[in-house]
């Protein structure tokens, strides 16, 4: 029994961890829009390569990325800045529900979006970087909204027409657009 609620306590201080905002204490929340146009800015020049992680797994990972952000045509520091934000680039990632891996795909996208096997992971990497792609062309390359889409579905923001106002949502874009740098 108190296994159990161990580990929900760590998965908890897991999932804070994760959409903890890293704003300097000094920053001002007003500096919102001007950190998302400023990533913006720098997202929309295509940078050619994304940062390799240190271990071999990292490594391999990091080159799956590259590799269907070209396939795609999507910008591999975006790319991998939403692989990092969904798994930290973890494979083993699952989240409370459902979505698997390093780019953290339900099932039902992944099947919608050809993934036979969400659980390897060039199939989960290329099934995630073919919906960012499809996210940025719904939403004619504005790459706020479609990393919004990412996290909180392309209708929410359609509803909202920008970031919908769920603090995970703001959060994550946050995280997303400051990584891709």
């Amino acid at each position: 029994m108190m296994s159990s609620v161990n580990q929900v306590t760590q998965r908890i201080a897991a999932i804070e961890r994760r959409f903890t905002p890293t704003i300097p204490a000094t920053q001002s929340s007003n500096d919102f829009a001007t950190t998302l146009s400023a990533a913006n800015a720098q997202l929309s020049t295509n940078s050619p390569s994304p940062t390799t992680g240190s271990s071999t797994q990292g490594g391999d990972i990091a080159k799956m990325i590259q590799v269907a952000a070209a396939k795609y045509g999507v910008n591999p520091k975006l790319a991998m800045a939403v692989a990092e934000a969904e798994s930290g680039l973890s494979q083993e990632a699952v989240s409370p529900v459902g979505a698997v891996g390093v780019m953290q795909l339900m099932p039902e996208t992944a099947s919608s979006l050809g993934v036979r096997n969400i659980n390897d992971p060039r199939e989960n990497i290329d099934g995630g970087v073919q919906y960012l792609k499809q996210m940025l062309n719904t939403f004619d390359g504005d790459v706020t909204k479609a990393v919004a889409a990412y996290n909180a579905g392309p209708q929410a923001v359609k509803n909202y027409n920008g970031i919908p106002p769920y603090s995970e949502t703001r959060n994550y874009v946050a995280k997303v657009l400051s990584l891709a740098k």
